[in-house]
């Protein structure tokens, strides 16, 4: 396994700074931000499996030609009382950083989403008390604030969708419709997950350009999907004016919802960003510019060679973990 711990080690390298760094700068994803999305989930996982992989198979290198058989062999040593002897300080350093960097990742991947649920759950007993319900939908509320502000909460069947007073003044009938589309476009698929992802993949690894870049691209990749579910039955002109409207309103981070003085409380919590009023001016302008300038999607033939792509990305660290004597 010694060739195969530096290949991943190159490959969790390369997917750390300059695959990430180029697909920010790159123009297609606005034109199949769904191809773009599957991507960037993909450099995400091959990712912290090459990280992690390249740890283990270095460490476990004198006791396995591959992962499994490494890890059987540690385990016999770890619950059986084998030797030892064949394990170096190096190997059980990286063993070691191997198995403190997947718990810090799970920890703050269980840890982000115990956040995110306190703060939603609190919102939503916030909006309880000071949310109205909409003759829009049985998922959707008005509070009562002078700014235009739109957003969804998720949670199942609890999820909701939160309109202001002042939005609903602003905004004319279609407006309000392809807003109200684009938040349940966010609720029906599922962009909580994602941001979750994300988000705690940058609060593991803050110092990795690859989590900064991947959450500000999912960002705003999922505004993009939920605006041309809006498109499907709302004009360009109709969706535009909308979000310069929401935008307008207060502004928010990227994964929650906004602080609001409503009725001398404060109403806050993670909800998924809204049309416009959620996102950076970065991400608003970039919808905007997309639709104002529209670019023909890719063709599918460079959609397949992407998610193909974003396949192998997996496919490679995988098997060079499991495959028995791959590479030597």
């Amino acid at each position: 396994m010694f060739w195969t711990s530096y290949l991943l080690a190159v490959l969790a390298l390369i997917l750390a700074w300059p695959v990430p760094v180029l697909l920010s700068r790159a123009q297609w994803p606005a034109r199949s931000p769904f191809t773009a999305m599957v991507l960037w989930q993909a450099i995400a996982l091959a990712g912290g499996l090459s990280m992690i992989g390249a740890m283990l198979v270095y460490g476990l290198e004198p006791i396995g030609d591959n992962l499994i058989a490494g890890l059987k062999s540690l385990a016999g040593m770890v619950f059986n009382n084998e030797p030892t002897t064949a394990l170096g300080f190096w190997h059980l350093f990286a063993l070691s950083a191997a198995a403190l960097l997947t718990a810090h990742l799970v920890f703050t991947l269980l840890l982000t989403y115990y956040k995110i649920e306190r703060q939603r759950r609190r919102h939503r007993e916030l909006l309880a008390l000071l949310a109205s319900p909409s003759d829009d939908g049985p998922g959707t509320v008005v509070i009562n604030h002078d700014s235009p502000v739109a957003y969804c909460l998720p949670g199942g069947a609890r999820s909701v969708t939160v309109l202001s007073d002042g939005l609903m003044a602003a905004l004319e009938p279609a407006e309000l419709r392809a807003v109200l589309i684009h938040e349940n476009a966010h609720l029906s698929q599922r962009h909580d997950l994602l941001l979750w992802a994300f988000a705690a993949w940058r609060q593991a690894l803050p110092w990795f350009p690859t989590t900064r870049l991947a959450q500000t691209a999912v960002n705003s990749l999922i505004e993009m999907l939920a605006d041309d579910v809006a498109l499907r039955t709302e004009s360009k002109g109709t969706l535009i004016k909308a979000i310069a409207i929401v935008a307008s309103g207060n502004s928010q981070p990227a994964t929650g919802a906004p602080a609001l003085n409503v009725g001398g409380a404060v109403v806050e919590g993670n909800a998924v960003s809204a049309t416009g009023g959620a996102d950076s001016p970065r991400t608003t302008a970039s919808r905007v510019s997309r639709l104002l300038s529209p670019q023909p999607p890719l063709t599918k033939g460079l959609r397949v060679l992407v998610l193909a792509a974003s396949a192998l990305l997996l496919a490679v660290p995988t098997a060079l973990l499991i495959v028995p004597g791959l590479l030597g």
